[in-house]
């Protein structure tokens, strides 16, 4: 049986938030009923500041459940230097998810979350090593028969015409990672740009390879290149024997997102 998964991300509940549109967002998405509704990272501009946490948990209270959440570096205190080096996820975990290693599973599906947001970084993102391990260890539990999905904020590649590396900190050692683990779709967000790639693109040794989907920025003003000023969501359904992503802008006067164009791959 079909599952259906909407990938959202880059929220930024504060100065960019676009209420309209995430009121919008969280309508459509209860008419969907998707089986899961990821949120990749980026709930607030600034962690600082209690407000943007109060938008961001009214939003999220409106999506429909179940839900899977992971941190993004927006989301780790900028100003308050004390909470960003000693207590970096302590907002985050009190106001969006105590679990910064979510596990969610449907019929078929494992998806799991990882955090590459920390307190010594400030755009670029990484994997720590008992992260790293703790993603072995959930993965190891289930059979190559088993659909295997993995969320984070940060991307191991850097889409086309980006001006600047942004990727994660160890992006191959990542990539290496998620072939090891038999990772077949890896979600991210942070560039508020959609892209897809895979990874055997980047590496033709690696043994399969994983099917790397970027969402753009679903609420803000911040859209980046092809997307500056848009915002977006994909509708991902995985089957038997494909996936299909369905890459989703907001239409102002439909008041919706609506899709700009459907992406169909083999699952290996």
């Amino acid at each position: 049986m079909a599952q259906r998964i909407l990938h959202i991300s880059d929220l930024h509940a504060g100065p960019p938030f676009r209420p309209q549109v995430a009121q919008h967002l969280a309508a459509q998405a209860q008419r969907l009923k998707p089986d899961l509704v990821v949120i990749s990272g980026d709930f607030v501009q600034r962690a600082d500041f209690a407000s943007q946490w109060r938008a961001a948990k009214e939003l999220r209270a409106a999506l429909p459940t179940p839900q899977l959440v992971v941190a993004g570096n927006h989301d780790v205190p900028l100003f308050n230097l004390h909470l960003r080096l000693l207590n970096p996820m302590g907002r985050y975990r009190r106001h969006i998810s105590r679990d910064l290693n979510p596990v969610c599973e449907l019929p078929g599906v494992v998806v799991v979350g990882a955090n590459t947001a920390h307190g010594l970084t400030f755009d670029g993102g990484r994997l720590s090593r008992s992260q790293s391990n703790t993603l072995r260890r959930i993965l190891a539990g289930y059979g190559p028969e088993v659909y295997k999905v993995v969320v984070w904020h940060h991307p191991v590649v850097t889409p086309p015409g980006g001006k600047r590396d942004r990727t994660m900190q160890g992006a191959h050692a990542a990539m290496q990672l998620l072939d090891e683990c038999g990772v077949d779709l890896l979600l991210s967000g942070h560039l508020h740009v959609f892209a897809l790639n895979h990874t055997r693109d980047l590496d033709p040794s690696l043994r399969r390879g994983t099917l790397l989907c970027q969402c753009g920025t679903s609420t803000s003003r911040r859209g980046h290149g092809s997307e500056h000023g848009k915002n977006s969501c994909n509708l991902i359904t995985l089957e038997d024997q494909q996936v299909r992503i369905t890459h989703m802008l907001y239409d102002d006067a439909a008041a919706e997102f609506v899709p700009a164009a459907e992406h169909t791959f083999p699952r290996l």
